[in-house]
């Protein structure tokens, strides 16, 4: 079978997850100050952190563990740690530290419960071995998997510890609820690609899965991973200072991602498949959390799965590692559908993030208040708007009301009420702009830094009275001032220090992980510098053979340098050998346009098979080493070598809180 298009990683940077124990210097972190300790006891007297229903639930059902302390791969690389949060002190429910907020806190321990559990009759589901869950709906001769983690190492385990202490029964079909890679990575750790392609197990995916997962992210995959290192904590360590929580789980496996092609596509809600004996009604959810998403109901089961739609944390609508927006409106309305199609059916509930809700009245309590919250920040966000409001304006302004708010799984551990009001508003107002024509034609970072500093009397001026700031708890207008300085003149080691001291502060206060792990790495980076840790390629060999060659081509555009290409006019025909496929590439006015078809007059040739481009995009040979081998011939290669010189190169560890040099 032929393994089609692929995620290039929607979590591109994920892979730098597993840096988070290189040694770096973190002697600088200070303690949490009183006014954060004030700001997080407010945070104890706002929930209630006695109700433990939720640790009820977490446990509920709970069969085994992984018998050993780490999940390694052939080589035996750890891929899943369970020790690194042992510091949560989950077995006597240790308190919440001061560096840390307490809801984060009582998240972070939940996520760290791991291991088999019996969601009900016929459904057992593994947590805790990665970013998501993998569950196992017992078909008539086998197990049914629903999404199947980042790695085919923890996929692999999951399904051992579920065959070791359940029944031992071969995979009959494999469902992924969306496109993103935490959900299908893993899925020859269970699932052969033979199989599959012979149609002895149903793989089922929703419409467009993998047009949908390459569109946005090889294109911008470097600014996305590197923005990705700063919202996963890459570079923090696992501690109380550090990073406690991804807020939507522990963190994600850094073992090997797989891909196989779907046999089987779902394109609308109402559609029905039997798969082993076991009827799914599916329920399109496209445009919410993932472009291509579905989620579904099983009757034999009376079990609602509802994707990553619902979850137990609010979600992003825009994600601070860089993604599409999303809507907001579709999102409340698919979980308004899913009550209308399933709420009067559903006496157990489950998702492939955090654990599953039990009885009818709970489940259509969670979906009614989760529906709820997306409409009430979208509703919201544009009446504030229509009444001549800004993104930063409405975000502060927007409160949830208490019956919303106060709910845990409606709390900020993964998107919040601030960043999904902004999100609302660039989706219906393009985003950069607020209307104000002062902020029409701004100047870029550096030159406003430089005028600003100037205005506002020096550095040392500034700096001082920043100094003020902090020592009265105004830690979001410390930082935001001392940017100024920092930009203006990055060698002010006065004014970085003290703003990481701020960003360390709003990092403890945070009740988003993703918030944390922000606050937390400027503040590193802030008084350490950029650390240019080791980048190994995040991609598998399944997902550089599926790569669609268009697709590639369009990446190598933006790599494009207009003036190294000035005044060229080449045209480049490259031929595939092996898989009988020609393209080329047409590069004037400085523009790379490409084709999967030879062009007419081309300058230049480029023969090799797939096989050996693929080696070159898996970092096992070079170009160079290719062309003296013999695997790739050139015709003009003096041509073909001016195309390449106006390919400008990446650099991972760009400057985010400093001005970028380059």
């Amino acid at each position: 079978m032929r393994e089609k298009k692929l995620l290039i990683c929607l979590f591109m940077g994920l892979y730098t997850m597993s840096m988070a124990n290189t040694k770096l210097d973190y002697s600088k972190r200070k303690e949490a100050t009183k006014f954060t300790i004030e700001k997080n006891n407010e945070v104890k007297k706002q929930l209630d952190f006695s109700n433990e229903k939720d640790f009820v639930e977490a446990n509920k059902g709970f069969i085994a563990t992984w018998p050993e302390n780490k999940i390694l791969d052939d080589k035996g690389n750890v891929v899943w740690d369970f020790e690194k949060f042992n510091f949560l002190g989950l077995e006597d429910k240790k308190e919440s530290p001061n560096t840390v907020n307490p809801s984060l806190w009582r998240n972070a321990q939940l996520n760290k419960i791991n291991g088999l559990f019996k969601v009900t009759d016929g459904i057992y589901q593994v947590r805790g071995f990665d970013l998501g869950n993998i569950t196992f709906i017992r078909g008539d001769k086998g197990w049914i998997v629903v999404d199947m983690c980042t790695s085919i190492e923890v996929s692999k385990a999951a399904y051992d510890l579920l065959k070791k202490n359940v029944e031992d029964l071969p995979i009959t079909g494999a469902i992924a609820t969306h496109s993103h890679l935490d959900h299908f990575g893993g899925i020859k750790g269970v699932v052969s690609e033979e199989d599959v392609a012979s149609g002895k197990v149903t793989f089922v995916a929703p419409e467009s899965f993998y047009d949908e997962s390459v569109s946005e992210n090889l294109i911008v995959g470097n600014t996305m991973g590197r923005r990705a290192s700063y919202m996963y904590g890459s570079i923090l360590p696992n501690d109380e200072k550090g990073t406690v929580d991804a807020g939507l789980g522990k963190g994600v496996s850094v073992g090997t991602s797989t891909l196989l092609e779907p046999n089987k596509e779902v394109t609308k809600t109402g559609e029905k498949l039997v798969i082993d004996g076991v009827e799914f009604d599916f329920l399109m959810a496209n445009g919410t959390e993932a472009p291509s998403e579905f989620m579904f109901y099983v009757p034999k089961y009376k079990a609602f799965c509802g994707a990553e739609v619902v979850n137990r944390t609010m979600h992003n609508i825009s994600t601070l590692r860089g993604a599409k927006t999303r809507d907001a409106l579709k999102w409340s309305k698919a979980i308004d559908q899913a009550i209308q199609l399933y709420g009067n059916k559903s006496e157990v509930f489950f998702a492939p993030h955090f654990w599953p809700k039990w009885g009818n009245d709970d489940i259509n309590e969670m979906l009614e208040k989760h529906r709820d919250l997306y409409k009430y920040i979208h509703d919201q966000t544009l009446r504030l708007a229509n009444e001549g409001k800004n993104p930063v304006e409405i975000a502060e302004e927007i409160k949830l009301p208490e019956t919303l708010g106060n709910e845990f799984y409606n709390r900020d551990y993964y998107g919040t009420v601030n960043h999904n009001a902004k999100a609302i508003y660039d989706m219906y107002f393009g985003g950069w702009w607020d209307g104000n024509p002062a902020n029409l034609y701004k100047l870029p970072p550096v030159a406003a830094a430089k005028n600003y500093v100037e205005f506002m009397g020096g550095e040392e001026v500034v700096v001082k009275k920043a100094k003020d700031s902090f020592n009265k708890g105004d830690y979001r207008w410390t930082v935001e001032v001392l940017n100024h300085v920092i930009f203006a003149n990055p060698n002010n080691k006065q004014a970085k220090e003290l703003s990481a001291d701020a960003m360390e502060q709003l990092g403890y206060q945070s009740e988003s992980g993703p918030w944390r792990a922000y606050f937390l790495t400027g503040a590193q980076e802030l008084r350490n510098g950029v650390v240019k840790l080791p980048t190994p390629n995040p991609l598998s060999k399944d997902m550089i053979s599926g790569l669609p060659m268009l697709n590639f081509f369009d990446y190598l555009a933006v790599r494009v340098n207009p003036e190294k290409a000035k005044g060229l006019d080449l045209k480049i025909n490259i031929k595939f050998t092996d898989v009988n496929e020609d393209y080329s590439l047409v590069l004037k006015n400085s523009v790379l346009n490409s084709y999967d078809k030879l062009q007419k007059n081309s300058n230049g040739e480029i023969t090799l098979k797939r096989e050996t481009l693929n080696k070159i995009l898996l970092g096992e040979n070079t170009f160079e080493n290719e062309v003296k081998n013999g695997s790739i011939k050139m015709t003009n290669p003096a041509v073909i070598n001016k195309f390449i010189n106006t390919l400008d190169s990446f650099e991972f560890w760009f400057n985010i809180v400093e001005p970028n040099t380059k």
